[in-house]
């Protein structure tokens, strides 16, 4: 037997065991970590196309560049341009040539070209003179009481341009009353209320005596309004006499129309509403009729 010293040294002089039971644990939990990380290392399919896709892009790349450098290349001679041809200068002119003269007859045409050139407007057609003579149709009618003569006469004008009123109404256009018409004002104002505005217009005769060129003036607003279709309306005082000797007197006033003319307005036709006699109408001369209407004056 031996002695307890001896069995001690024995038992700490055995090599130690690993127990069995933990050591294969180990190594079966060593085993599947390592399958684990081989296992996250190998790629899966879907990865697998991605790295081919971004593979071939980078290759395309790779070979459009290299395809680019080459045509760079080939194309590099071709820019290249031919040197510039200079035309030959032109000798200078010998000395002591002088250049063609230019004559007179040269600088004319020249100056006259442009305004040959510029086209000439064309111009309005000329109106046709004035008749020598005219006679407006109308409408005539006497007048019915001693102070109508304003509104018979502006009737008489009224119908030579259509336009058919009664006295009534037209006395009322101008204010007609038992003591007569006021002026040739008012028969401007009357017809331009049928016929529009500024149709016809008034002249007035001051006094004291009538002047050549008040007689011009009438003569020529005579045949003015009359070969246009309007007749005159005018305001006398006093006495005349027409051409073929008749005595036509109103020391209170009166109003007659001029209808008509002959030998270039040198004679007027006058339609008088208060003469009864044939037609109502006589002629006279301009002269005749400027004096008529001194101090007063009429509508054209």
């Amino acid at each position: 037997m031996q002695s307890k010293h001896a069995r001690r040294r024995s038992r700490h002089a055995a090599p130690r065991r690993v127990p069995r039971g933990p050591v294969t644990a180990a190594a079966i939990l060593v085993v599947g970590v390592t399958g684990a990380v081989v296992l996250s290392q190998a790629p899966s399919q879907a990865e697998s196309r991605v790295f081919s896709a971004v593979g071939a892009t980078d290759a395309a790349r790779d070979n459009g560049g290299r395809a680019a450098r080459i045509q760079n290349r080939a194309a590099a001679p071709a820019a290249t341009q031919a040197p510039a041809i200079q035309a030959p200068m032109a000798s200078p002119a010998p000395t002591g040539t002088r250049a063609p003269a230019v004559t007179k007859a040269a600088v004319a045409a020249q100056a006259a070209a442009p305004a040959q050139a510029q086209a000439v407007p064309a111009q309005p057609p000329t109106p046709p003179p004035p008749p020598a003579s005219k006679v407006l149709n109308y409408q005539f009618q006497l007048q019915p009481n001693y102070y109508y003569c304003g509104p018979a006469a502006t009737r008489i004008a009224l119908s030579a341009s259509g336009h058919l009123l009664s006295q009534d109404e037209i006395a009322t256009k101008l204010g007609t009353t038992t003591g007569g018409t006021n002026s040739a004002h008012d028969t401007t104002r009357a017809l331009n209320s049928v016929l529009g505005a500024n149709v016809y217009q008034t002249r007035e005769i001051p006094g004291p005596a009538a002047t050549t060129a008040q007689t011009d003036q009438l003569q020529a607003d005579a045949v003015r309004a009359i070969s246009g279709g309007r007749a005159l309306v005018t305001n006398v005082v006093g006495a005349v006499t027409d051409i073929a000797g008749g005595f036509h007197s109103y020391g209170g006033g009166h109003y007659v129309s001029v209808v008509g003319y002959e030998d270039n307005g040198r004679r007027v036709k006058v339609a008088d509403p208060a003469n009864a006699n044939g037609d109502g109408t006589y002629w006279v001369t301009t002269i005749n009729m400027t004096k008529w209407m001194v101090n007063r004056g009429y509508s054209y």
